[in-house]
């Protein structure tokens, strides 16, 4: 029961929308902006600084927050890794918000903090060395994601560990295509670029 209570606790928490939250502060909604997303890179682009790293600091708490307990609450190894991926899920897909969530990056290191966080060093310096040289934070997350089962591997983490962050990765790249196709149209927002609301 521990375990079936965490689980559903996780995705509970990822369902609570921080970046809507600071929106609604500013009395807009960040869905009617820029990629339409609720997450902290909607929020740098639309509000600016500061609340996107608020944004950013709660996302990555929440998936934290939700391993956490799952530890707690749970009784098999499995338990906290799917319940990161089940944060993740409500972070991409609230019911509170009709599904229309963020793409999953903030609370993925949230999670992957909680879970193995010295692979989080090696893949924050990809997405970092990707968005300097790029200055798009789309590819540093793709890019990130598609290092993230090699350096779990390459760390020596537990088989879930692995499979899990083949999951994670999964979710961020299938959340980002629509990055990827503005980005062959040439067309992906870059850092800096301050956007206005939907037409």
């Amino acid at each position: 029961m521990g375990d079936v209570l965490a689980l559903v606790a996780a995705y509970l928490i990822g369902s609570l929308s921080f970046g809507y939250l600071v929106g609604r502060l500013q009395k807009i909604d960040i869905r009617d902006y820029g990629s339409g997303n609720v997450g902290a890179t909607n929020v740098l682009r639309t509000l600016g600084v500061w609340p996107a790293v608020l944004t950013l600091v709660l996302d990555a708490g929440k998936g934290m927050a939700a391993v956490i307990l799952a530890r707690h609450l749970g009784q098999s190894v499995w338990t906290p890794v799917l319940a990161g991926i089940l944060a993740i899920v409500g972070h991409n897909w609230p019911f509170i918000l009709r599904f229309r969530g963020g793409r999953g990056v903030a609370t993925s290191l949230g999670v992957l903090l909680a879970l193995m966080p010295r692979v989080v060093i090696l893949v924050a310096a990809i997405w970092l060395i990707l968005v300097f040289f790029t200055r798009y934070i789309s590819v540093g997350s793709i890019g990130a994601a598609m290092a993230l089962p090699l350096a779990a591997w390459l760390f020596d983490q537990p088989i879930q560990l692995i499979l899990g962050s083949f999951a994670l990765a999964t979710l961020i790249i299938w959340r980002h295509r629509p990055n990827m196709r503005r980005l062959l149209a040439g067309e992906e927002f870059k850092i800096g670029q301050r956007v206005k609301e939907k037409n």
